[in-house]
């Protein structure tokens, strides 16, 4: 006999709410494996009738084609999963570093929306109206069009200090190798476990006695600091590798080409401008009176808004952004109107060699669905640590 106090026992009749829940739970889940086992059946079936290969067995032939931009050395001997490698790190490239460049410019725009300057807060409302009311493939084009076609020849580049920029795109000096770099990147890896360490100790200071402690610059410091240190213990390389300028094109150097920058720049600038309105409506959705509270202790507007808004704002950002960061990252494939080989340039390659386009086609749809699913996987984890946690 159960004590009022204990939860009631589920009753698995067919009167039972939890028995036919389940149940039809499990039927869903059988309709939907037998409708994919129909269709991959019907795909196979009619793929033989017309006597078209299947399998991934192509990976492992040799591609080739060429790669006009690889991470990586490529060549046309090489096998087909290697050439989808090199797609894939080009996707990459474009994804990380459009992430990290559009946070910076679309946080700096959505603050900008507040600032007490009527210049700044309409040249922030002007960007957000222009770009996002412009479909993304067009502003791509416009920036391809830019770079190989305003800019001068690469035999007459602009001539930026030590970079050049031309239709062969922008060459910049680098470093050539030496065991000081490796130095220094530990010394920067150290560097980053400090800095999180000093906003740590800040954060419980300015909890304990209110006093603001720098959480950007001197953590910034810390990293750059420990940086150099670990430069100088490797020897202080100071080598350089600078581009110059040959008869035809620029040699030596790093180089970006205009393909690559046109899809950095594009996909950059349009998420962006959503971005900055996710940042300005996480701002709007914190109480006014907070801000109120904070100027009447003496914290200046930029503490309040770095201090007291926008950690607040985040829990209502951080899920908006995170959309956006996966549109970032899904528009990618747009880059193949411009030429450059992304993964699904390399698979529409795969495609017209091979004729295995059901699996090229699946292979695509894996590359992004991982890719989507760490990103939205990690802004969750960081979304989980940024929330207020009441007690």
């Amino acid at each position: 006999m159960s004590t009022p106090s204990s939860p009631p026992k589920k009753s698995w009749s067919w009167r039972s709410q939890a028995f036919r829940g389940l149940l039809y739970q499990i039927v869903a889940i059988v309709v939907v494996l037998l409708a994919v086992l129909y269709l991959a059946h019907n795909t196979t079936t009619n793929m033989k009738l017309r006597g078209i290969q299947s399998g991934f067995d192509f990976l492992t032939g040799p591609a080739g084609f060429d790669i006009g931009e690889s991470f990586f050395t490529f060549d046309s001997g090489e096998s087909y999963w290697r050439a989808y490698l090199v797609g894939f790190v080009n996707t990459l490239r474009v994804a990380v570093v459009g992430i990290v460049l559009t946070t910076l410019l679309g946080t700096l725009i959505g603050v900008g929306r507040f600032s007490r300057n009527a210049l700044i807060r309409g040249l922030c409302s002007a960007y957000v109206e222009f770009f996002r009311n412009i479909p993304v493939l067009l502003q791509l084009l416009m920036w391809y069009l830019m770079f190989t076609e305003v800019l001068p020849a690469s035999n007459e580049p602009l001539v930026l200090g030590p970079f050049f920029l031309s239709k062969g795109g922008l060459n910049f000096p680098i470093p050539e190798w030496a065991t000081g770099h490796v130095w220094g990147a530990w010394g920067l890896l150290a560097g980053v476990i400090g800095a999180v360490l000093y906003r740590s100790y800040a954060k419980k200071s300015f909890e304990q006695t209110g006093r603001v402690k720098s959480m950007f610059w001197t953590p910034l410091a810390i990293v750059l600091g420990a940086g150099i240190l670990g430069w100088l213990l490797g020897g202080a390389p100071t080598v350089l590798n600078m581009p110059v300028q040959g008869e035809f094109a620029i040699e030596n150097g790093g180089a970006l080409t205009p393909e690559y920058l046109s899809v950095l720049l594009g996909l950059t600038i349009y998420t962006a401008a959503f971005v900055s309105e996710v940042v300005r409506g996480g701002i709007q959705s914190v109480a006014l009176g907070q801000s109120e509270a904070a100027a009447a202790i003496g914290l200046s507007r930029g503490q309040t808004m770095r201090l007291v808004m926008l950690p607040q704002a985040l829990r209502v950002i951080i899920p908006p952004v995170t959309n956006q960061y996966l549109n970032l990252t899904k528009n990618s494939s747009l880059a193949v109107a411009i030429g450059y080989p992304d993964v699904v340039s390399i698979a529409n390659t795969a495609i017209n060699q091979t004729g295995r386009a059901v699996e090229c086609i699946a292979i695509i749809m894996l590359v992004y669905l991982s890719t989507s699913l760490f990103t939205s996987i990690t802004m969750n984890w960081y979304n989980t640590r940024s929330a207020i946690k009441e007690r």
